[in-house]
């Protein structure tokens, strides 16, 4: 099973960006969490990452056809990018939308996601660890 997990604006600069909230590890630090969980989890998966919305358009595009399912976090993208909801409206296989801080608890305007009633499933303020939760989701195993 090819899981595709899609970070967003601004996930490059994990380790630096306000670390109370986000944690003091790098994407890189993720990055590699998130291979060695699929390890375990006998799931392969590519990570992706790019500052440029068009881009992570055409990572879900690439996505379609390809990967049987998909971790996606658009970071700001989430509260106001109609362009990653219509391009993610044609992929049938299941996603989880990633938050590594509790969006929920937030500022108001972080509280609205694009992706909302799409059908896919959601993990929030759980540090690196809602990926592991994603990854099993999406693998049918408990995390």
């Amino acid at each position: 099973m090819r899981i595709d997990v899609l970070n967003g604006v601004n996930l490059d600069l994990l380790g630096k960006r306000d670390p109370g909230t986000y944690g003091d590890s790098s994407l890189q630090d993720l990055e590699t969490q998130v291979y060695a969980w699929a390890r375990e989890l006998d799931l392969q998966v590519r990570c992706r990452q790019t500052n440029h919305e068009g881009e992570y358009v055409e990572f879900i595009h690439h996505a379609l056809g390809a990967a049987d399912g998909l971790i996606l976090n658009p970071g700001a993208w989430t509260h106001y990018s109609w362009a990653i909801r219509d391009a993610l409206e044609p992929f049938a296989n299941p996603f989880v939308e990633v938050h590594l801080s509790n969006v929920d608890e937030r500022e108001e305007w972080r509280r609205f996601s694009v992706l909302e009633g799409l059908g896919g499933m959601r993990v929030v303020g759980k540090g690196f660890d809602g990926y592991r939760e994603a990854l099993a989701l999406l693998g049918g195993q408990r995390a």
